[in-house]
């Protein structure tokens, strides 16, 4: 395990230095890469050097339990006696640490929220998520952008879509994802019953331009002569650009510019535009897929989590953890409940096996 920790840390040293390097700061994707890569493996490193100074210090003790003075025997044991439990846990964390992480963790979202079964009193539950999920975007200093609202009657929202951007967004939000029930006696509720109702959350991570690449030899370019205003220049030359994606078959042309360079440009980030659009529309559909299991049809039987506002209490069906602090999360106090799930993930991965890197 060290020899593996090792390796690691050497690979680290080299990041550190790279990013010192001025040829890697003025090539701005390299570097964010190089930075990306230094940050993911920080914290294996700061618990590798922990956990190297205990292992060597234990080492230590057990030498020391051959000395020849009582005292220093006893002292080596007590000290031993002390380092292992804390080295196994450390090691417990080192696993967790070495859990290959999911590429699209590190993406930004974009966050639905929807009212489902339960009429008015859905619309002012979804109000109360959007609020509640606010607070937690702002304690974690992420941007939010409001890409969709749609209001309620009564208030409260039918449907929210917003854009989440920030560090590790679907990383930590992509457990949000499904039916989430309410159980409250309502406003209008002159009888003071309590009633049931639900609203859905769905978390998709977001595709972004740079993640599309385009080959050369996967495009066809066609020019031809331009037509309309511009006068005698733009009918006599072939100024007109068509490029067609040969993979995909999409076709972006441009006849606007006053050159065939122009245009060239023009019809290739239309192109690129246009690419774009359908795989993110790909994309989208590829995940509401993934997570339809989870959000189900947005019936109040269907759920990952119940706010019973009665007992002031919070369950997680998936992990069967309850907490009596509903006041507190719907404040945005999440992150007990996210911090579970991930450690819920991770431990899964581990009972089935999955390479993490060390044995």
């Amino acid at each position: 395990m060290l020899e593996k920790l090792e390796a690691i840390y050497d690979r680290y040293q080299n990041l550190e230095e790279q990013m010192s390097d001025p040829g890697i700061i003025v090539d701005m994707d390299r570097y964010k890469k190089v930075s990306k890569n230094y940050k993911d493996l920080k914290p294996i490193v700061e618990a590798f050097l922990i956990y190297r100074d205990m292992v060597g210090n234990r080492n230590s003790a057990k030498l020391a339990l051959q000395d020849e003075d009582p005292e220093m025997r006893e002292m080596a044991q007590e000290e031993l006696e002390s380092l292992n439990p804390q080295i196994d846990e450390l090691e417990d964390k080192i696993k967790y640490l070495l859990i290959p992480k999911d590429p699209e963790d590190s993406r930004d979202v974009i966050f639905e929220i929807r009212s489902g079964t339960g009429g008015d009193e859905a619309s002012l539950f979804a109000g109360d998520l959007y609020r509640m999920y606010t607070r937690y975007f702002e304690g974690k200093g992420w941007k939010v952008a409001a890409m969709e609202i749609n209001e309620g009657s009564v208030g409260g929202y039918n449907k929210l879509v917003l854009e989440i951007n920030g560090e590790d967004v679907f990383g930590i939000l992509k457990f949000e994802s499904g039916a989430h029930r309410v159980q409250r006696v309502p406003k209008t509720e002159s009888q003071g019953r309590v009633h049931t109702s639900a609203a859905t959350v769905v978390v998709m991570p977001k595709l972004e331009m740079e993640d599309l690449e385009i080959r050369k030899e996967d495009l066809r370019t066609d020019t031809f002569r331009s037509s309309g205003a511009g006068g005698q220049h733009v009918n006599k030359t072939e100024s007109g650009v068509r490029f067609t994606h040969l993979p995909t078959g999409v076709v972006s042309e441009s006849t606007d510019g006053r050159s065939q360079i122009q245009n060239r440009e023009i019809a290739l980030q239309r192109l690129y535009q246009k690419i774009y659009e359908m795989r993110r529309q790909a994309h989208e559909s590829e995940q509401a897929a993934k997570r339809k299991s989870l959000v189900g049809s947005g019936d109040r039987s269907d759920k990952i989590r119940t706010y019973n506002f009665p007992q002031n209490r919070i369950t997680d069906h998936r992990i069967n953890l309850t907490l009596y602090n509903l006041d507190k999360v719907l404040e945005g106090d999440l992150d007990p409940i996210i911090e579970g799930l991930q450690m819920y993930e991770n431990t899964e991965k581990l009972k089935a096996g999955e390479e993490i890197g060390i044995s």
